[in-house]
């Protein structure tokens, strides 16, 4: 096949011709959508080595469910959606295996302060935590407006909720972080 036939074949059909076993349909369609996939699951995890692991358990999960596919939906948001799930539940397994990287220290790189790095270490800690405390409904409507910069349309699309649910869960989510990270807020701003 040469590059312009790979790209006049839909998603669609790559997904059926992958479910009647064509692999080659499955790495034609993998590496159609891995920059996206990529970001989506290093959106949801937050780690690149949880967001490597999701990425291969989505893969994995794509090429087993692909014969029930039922075409409600593009197949990007289907394969969006279980890059999101897979993503969650590496994130659920973590909270019972989790540990705290030690910062890597780089001999050449500029000297920081003590006080520069504790307070971008303290930063980070605070808001994976505070995401972390979002219920996932939650935390996947967040994600996806605030941080992907979807509309609420797409979301509730891609999410399969309803509009309103989508809304309300962003302004409950919001809420809860605007708590939770409310010892960040300076009296300047």
């Amino acid at each position: 096949m040469t590059r312009g036939i790979i790209d006049t074949v839909s998603d669609a059909d790559l997904l059926r011709a992958g479910a009647r076993g064509d692999g080659d349909a499955f790495a034609t369609l993998f590496q159609r959508h891995q920059r996206y996939l990529w970001a989506i699951a290093l959106r949801t995890t937050g780690d690149t080595d949880d967001a490597a692991d999701a990425l291969q358990e989505a893969y994995v999960s794509i090429i087993r469910t692909a014969a029930g596919f039922r075409a409600d939906s593009s197949v990007q948001c289907w394969m969006h959606r279980i890059v999101v799930n897979s993503g969650l539940d590496r994130i659920r397994r973590r909270r019972y295996h989790d540990t705290s990287p030690l910062p890597l220290w780089d001999d050449e790189a500029p000297d920081r302060g003590a006080k520069d790095f504790t307070e971008a270490i303290d930063l980070r800690l605070s808001i994976g935590r505070a995401l972390d405390v979002l219920p996932a409904g939650q935390r996947e409507a967040i994600v996806a407006v605030d941080i992907e910069g979807r509309t609420i349309d797409e979301t509730a699309s891609l999410l399969g909720v309803a509009v309103g649910t989508v809304k309300s869960r962003c302004a409950r989510g919001r809420l809860k972080l605007a708590l939770v990270l409310g010892h960040l807020k300076t009296d300047d701003c």
